[in-house]
């Protein structure tokens, strides 16, 4: 008995579930193994990197879905996918990137269409739809932390959690996204993601709005460190600095200095998001049991939730 890579639910014999395959598309009824392997998938990504407009160190891939061939074809141009292959030596990130993303999902931050794909050499790849189209052609305004702090990939890591509260200024209702912008800081916290440095956040423009893109890159960093042999204690537990420090952060310096003084969030604003986020706690726990994690890799991916979690959440 197998299970669908997509909805993580069981599908007898088939590589998707039904369900799986209609949140690709409902016309779609079968999808293709992606006839490239993870060494060929990041030859490709090599290849075309100079094409495509996708940023980031991670191979990734520009893809669109022929419903009609059933099957993901990688393409240069037109994109309505992002496809990452696995990537040594960086152990599982396809399926870490998206569980992290499913997690995410649970307390109410918003991701796009994403899943993982069986490949010709029987692993997997990460995919997700691309949030900045909204047709064949058009897109929406999306522009990263980086690009509005004047900082670039050089530079990512040169700023500090309380000056990204100027960043989401720019937003329509900037209060609003402040508080989100708390949620999505303190989430990454919780899951281990210690790389969310400012080109993993952005801001994006429709429905006459401009508020927090949807999320994207969101990874437990810290179980892939300790898959490559690091300690603890070499791990830091966030990439830009709050209040001068990268670990030993507790619920004073996120809740009281970022949230109340730095953010100016209401006490029933803060306790509101801490609330669900502790709620969410044993359906990430299912979440990670049911995911396509080795067994290592989610014993570490729990860890590091319940540490996380007894440190900082009521």
């Amino acid at each position: 008995m197998s299970r669908c890579p997509i909805t993580y639910k069981e599908c007898g014999d088939a590589r998707y579930s039904p369900q799986g395959l209609r949140r690709l598309s409902p016309r779609l009824t079968a999808l293709e193994v992606l006839p490239y392997s993870a060494q060929a998938q990041r030859r490709e990504a090599a290849i075309r990197a100079a094409k495509i407009s996708i940023q980031g160190v991670q191979p990734k891939l520009s893809a669109r879905l022929n419903v009609a061939r059933q099957r993901f074809e990688l393409v240069e141009r037109g994109g309505q996918y992002i496809v990452k292959p696995q990537n040594p030596p960086y152990p599982e990130l396809p399926e870490n990137e998206d569980l992290t993303m499913r997690l995410a999902a649970d307390v109410g931050i918003e991701t796009p269409m994403h899943g993982l794909l069986h490949c010709s050499d029987g692993s997997l790849s990460y995919f997700i739809k691309r949030f900045d189209r909204t047709g064949r052609s058009a897109k929406y305004a999306v522009e990263d932390f980086a690009q509005l702090a004047g900082r670039d990939r050089d530079t990512k890591y040169d700023y500090s959690i309380e000056q990204l509260v100027g960043v989401v200024d720019h937003c329509t209702f900037p209060m609003v996204q402040r508080a989100e912008l708390f949620k999505r800081l303190l989430f990454s916290f919780l899951i281990g993601n210690e790389d969310m440095h400012l080109k993993n956040h952005s801001l994006i423009q429709r429905a006459g709005r401009i508020e927090l893109a949807p999320a994207y890159d969101y990874v437990n960093t810290t179980i892939v460190y300790r898959a490559m042999g690091r300690s603890l204690r070499e791990i830091e537990e966030t990439a830009l600095p709050l209040k001068g420090r990268k670990k030993q952060l507790g619920p004073k310096l996120w809740t009281r200095y970022l949230a109340a003084e730095r953010m100016g969030l209401q006490p029933k604003v803060v306790e509101g998001i801490c609330d669900r986020l502790a709620a969410a706690q044993s359906t990430w726990q299912a979440r990670v049991h049911d995911s396509f994690l080795s067994d290592t890799a989610k014993r570490l991916y729990l860890e590091i939730l319940a540490e996380r979690a007894k440190r900082l959440l009521p």
